[in-house]
């Protein structure tokens, strides 16, 4: 397998899920401003859509959306336990806390990037994402991941996005809970190689 990635983007959450399962992958770093990535492809052509994840299979198949990427992944090495099994009540459950983390927390910080974004529509955005991160901060557990005592890639997932509130100045320090919960899951050798393999920790 090969995942094109850009350093400290979502893809993140595949690099750790990669990690984690133990599989044999390799990586393409992307300049998705330019389109290239490092080796000089064209990355249009590899991923049309133009963002990272993308994860190539070993059958030469193309996976390009996030949370289709982390299942995939988890089922390569079941044995691993990184995803529920299909067609139980704990993969639907796995799969909406996806599904939440990519609607419901991953794009709510998407506009917070922006630098000209005007300071109305930041106040807007910012208590949207803050009434999201209440609400699964409350979810939580102490000393839980958010499928229980196990890490999934649920967890690979919502550590990606979580760890770009201090770079967007969104302070998650009014809930020691999830604080602690990021925490635990930056301490994980998979995600600690993730953070290594992408030069975001030494």
């Amino acid at each position: 397998m090969k995942l094109y990635y850009s350093p400290g983007s979502c893809s993140l959450a595949s690099h750790v899920a990669l990690f984690a399962s133990g599989v044999k992958f390799e990586v393409e770093q992307v300049d998705t401003k330019a389109k290239k990535t490092k080796s000089g492809k064209d990355y249009s052509k590899i991923n049309p859509k133009g963002y990272v994840p993308c994860l190539e299979t070993n059958d030469g198949h193309f996976l390009t959306e996030g949370a289709v990427i982390l299942q995939y992944i988890a089922d390569q090495a079941s044995e691993k336990n990184l995803i529920p099994k299909a067609g139980t009540w704990d993969r639907y459950r796995a799969q909406e806390w996806l599904n939440f983390i990519a609607t419901e927390i991953h794009k709510n910080y998407s506009p917070l990037w922006n630098k000209d974004l005007p300071e109305a529509t930041k106040k807007t955005a910012t208590e949207r994402l803050t009434n999201r991160v209440e609400w699964l901060n409350q979810q939580l557990k102490p000393g839980q991941f958010l499928m229980g005592s196990h890490f999934t890639v649920c967890d690979a997932y919502l550590f990606t996005v979580l760890n770009w509130s201090r770079a967007v100045k969104f302070d998650l320090t009014k809930w020691p809970n999830l604080m602690g919960y990021v925490e635990k899951v930056t301490n994980l050798p998979a995600v600690q190689s993730a953070l290594k393999a992408e030069g975001l920790t030494k």
